[in-house]
C-alpha cells in the first residue's frame, strides 16, 4: 500500500523557491530510511502549493521516526523560504475559472454563505492518506469532502 502525506503551504511557491524546495526534497527522499531500511519514497510539489510525500510500504514500513524526519525537512524549508507548511486554518479550492485559491476558514465560510462557493466547488482534501484516495478523492466537489459538514452545516 502506498501512504500519502499532503502539506499545504500558506502561500504559493515562486518558481525559484519551487526549484530549491524540490531539490531539497529529492535529496531527502534519496536518504529517507525507517530503522535503517530505505523507504521507497517520493516527494513532489503540486500546483506550487502542496508538498506531497508518497511511500510504497510494500518495500519498507514507515515509522514514527521516519515521519519525524520528513517533518524536520519541512521545518527546514519553512525557515529557508519563510513559508508555512503546517497552517491547517487555510482552505484551498478551485474558483469558477479553475484557478486555485487559498483563503482563511473565515473567508471560505463567507464565500459559502454568499454563494460564491457551492456544493460543486472543487476543494482539496489534504486529509487523505493513500495513493488510491490521492487519485480519486484529493480534488473533489465540496459536497463529497469533509468541508461540507463544516461549512454547510450552518448554511
Amino acid at each position: 500500500m502506498k501512504k500519502i502525506w499532503i502539506y499545504q503551504a500558506d502561500r504559493f511557491f515562486t518558481q525559484p523557491e519551487h526549484e530549491l524546495a524540490q531539490e531539497k526534497l529529492d535529496r531527502f527522499v534519496e536518504e529517507w530510511t525507517a530503522h535503517g531500511n530505505q523507504l521507497a519514497g517520493k516527494a513532489e510539489i503540486k500546483y506550487n502549493l502542496f508538498i506531497v510525500f508518497t511511500v510504497d510500504e510494500a518495500m519498507a514500513q514507515v515509522t514514527g521516526c521516519s515521519i519525524d524526519k520528513s517533518v524536520r525537512v519541512l521545518k527546514e524549508l519553512e525557515e529557508e523560504l519563510n513559508i508555512g507548511l503546517f497552517n491547517r486554518m487555510l482552505i484551498s479550492y478551485r474558483d469558477t475559472e479553475g484557478n486555485i485559491q487559498l483563503v482563511s476558514r473565515e473567508v471560505f465560510d463567507s464565500l459559502c454563505k454568499e454563494g460564491e462557493v457551492g456544493q460543486e466547488t472543487i476543494v482539496f482534501n489534504n486529509l487523505i492518506q493513500s495513493a488510491d484516495d490521492y487519485s480519486s478523492k484529493w480534488e473533489v466537489p465540496l459536497k463529497d469532502s469533509w468541508h461540507a459538514s463544516v461549512f454547510f452545516a450552518s448554511v
